[in-house]
Formats: structure tokens, C-alpha cells, sequence
């Protein structure tokens, strides 16, 4: 089988975590990953600004030769995927439509919980997804939990505690509205790295459903693949950085589960 060459691009580290998936799923291939570093967070910024750093960092993969591309940052995928797809001549997959796809499908109530960063809750990408496969959204921003988890405090106190206040606020909604949500969605490329924290946390008949698990499985099916995990499955990965290498190295870890050796720091400008 012949190698693909597949972009990545998130705002920073936090993608690393599709690009987990993706090599557990689409192995043997070739991965070039773009975290746009020193312009993070893009939360913060206009829907004119991130599409025009997204379509940047975009362009800058399609140009060192990638096939496909996985915009694996929520509030890109959320706010500026049209641009992106509009402005590129490969195969773009966001990270938002696959989630929702699976949540769907694994909900029996028709009630699922969206928790992200405060970025991506406000665009309601995801509720807009799940709406369209007649599904209802109550969505939940969770800003605390990226940097616990950049901090490595994934199983810490003090995380745990955050996250029962959060999630105990939008649970207690669930009941004040006599719903039932049966699905929990993790809408920040952070957040699967709280799963077994947040298993403890959510009632035992609430499935939780990882966007980035979510897209390296569509992004196996539409190379011809099987979409279960591989064992033990490598790819040769290159990184491309907007800021400081060192600090990548150390927090990628984390996230993809393996050392990152070939990190490459860029400008692009504006």
C-alpha cells in the first residue's frame, strides 16, 4: 500500500491528540502536523483573523505536498472551514462534523451535552451538527481545563474538582428540564485526555464520544480503510511550529503519546 501524506493543523498542541488517533487508525503513513503556536489562542481572536491564520497554516501543508488535510483545532473547524476548504485543491476534514456524526448515532435519548472551549461553545457548531441529524444540544464551556491539562494535571485534585463543578452545573440543568442526555461529547482536542477522569465523573449511562477518535475513523474510511484502531501502529511525523520548539517538544508528549524529535520552528507572518 502506497504511503499518504496527510496534514495536520491545530492551533497548538492540543491536536496532537488527532493526530494520535489518526496514526492508530490511518498507520504507515506519513503525517506533517502544524501547531500555530504564537498565535494561540484563537479563541480570542476575530472569525476574520483565524480563517485568515487557518487558510495560512493550511496552504503552508498543501504546499509541502499533503493529500489531505484534518483541521484538527474546534474553533478553526467551527469558524473558518468554508475558508479553508474554499481555498485549498485537496480533501479537507474537520473535526466537528465527525463528532457530531458519532454522537448521534450512539445517543437513543436524542440528547447529547457539547462541553469546549468558550470559542466553539459560542459559534454552536456542534449544535448546529447534531440539530441537522435530529438531535438536541445543550452545550457547556469548560475554559479551565485546557491549561490544567497543559499543566500534565490530568488526574489531579484540583482538575477533578473543576470538572464536577462544570459538569454538575449542565447536569443540573438536565434535571431542572426533566431531559436526559445520554452522550457527552469532548469538543476540545484537550479533553481526551481527561476521559478517565470524566468517566468517573458523568452517570454511568452517559457514553462519551471523542471528536478526534470520531475523525481518524472518517478519515479511514475515505482512504479505503477499516476504521478499528491498529496495535502498536507508527508513522513518520514532522511538526512545524510558530514558536518556541523547546516548549512543543516538552507538551507534545503528552498528547501524542510518544516524543516528538522532528520539530521545525516557521514564520509565516501576519
Amino acid at each position: 500500500m502506497s504511503t499518504t501524506r496527510i496534514g495536520v493543523f491545530d492551533s497548538g498542541v492540543g491536536g496532537l491528540t488527532v493526530l494520535r488517533e489518526l496514526i492508530r487508525h490511518v498507520p504507515n503513513s506519513e503525517y506533517l502536523y502544524f501547531g500555530d503556536t504564537a498565535r494561540l489562542p484563537y479563541g480570542s481572536k476575530s472569525v476574520e483573523t483565524i480563517a485568515r491564520y487557518a487558510v495560512g497554516a493550511s496552504r503552508f501543508l498543501q504546499d509541502r505536498g499533503v493529500e489531505l488535510l484534518v483541521v484538527a483545532c474546534n474553533t478553526a473547524t467551527a469558524l473558518a472551514l468554508d475558508c479553508i476548504v474554499q481555498s485549498l485543491e485537496i480533501p479537507v476534514i474537520g473535526v466537528v462534523e465527525p463528532g457530531a456524526e458519532h454522537a448521534a448515532n450512539a445517543s437513543k435519548s436524542r440528547s447529547v451535552i457539547v462541553i469546549g472551549t468558550e470559542a466553539t461553545v459560542l459559534s454552536h457548531a456542534y449544535q448546529r451538527a447534531l440539530a441537522s441529524r435530529g438531535v438536541t444540544t445543550r452545550e457547556k464551556a469548560c475554559p479551565l481545563l485546557v491549561p490544567l491539562v497543559e499543566e500534565g494535571w490530568t488526574e489531579h485534585y484540583v482538575t477533578e474538582q473543576v470538572a464536577r463543578i462544570y459538569l454538575g452545573e449542565v447536569f443540573a440543568e438536565e434535571i431542572r428540564s426533566r431531559s436526559h442526555s445520554d452522550v457527552l461529547v469532548l469538543g476540545c482536542t484537550h479533553y481526551p485526555l481527561l476521559k478517565p477522569l470524566l468517566k468517573r465523573i458523568v452517570p454511568n449511562d452517559v457514553a462519551i464520544v471523542d471528536s478526534a477518535e470520531s475523525t481518524a475513523q472518517v478519515v479511514a474510511q475515505k482512504l479505503g480503510l477499516a476504521p478499528e484502531p491498529h496495535a502498536d501502529a507508527t508513522a513518520d511525523v514532522y511538526c512545524f511550529v510558530t514558536d518556541s520548539v523547546e516548549k512543543f517538544r516538552r507538551l507534545g508528549p503528552r498528547f501524542l503519546g510518544h516524543p516528538l524529535n522532528g520539530v521545525e520552528h516557521i514564520n509565516l507572518g501576519g
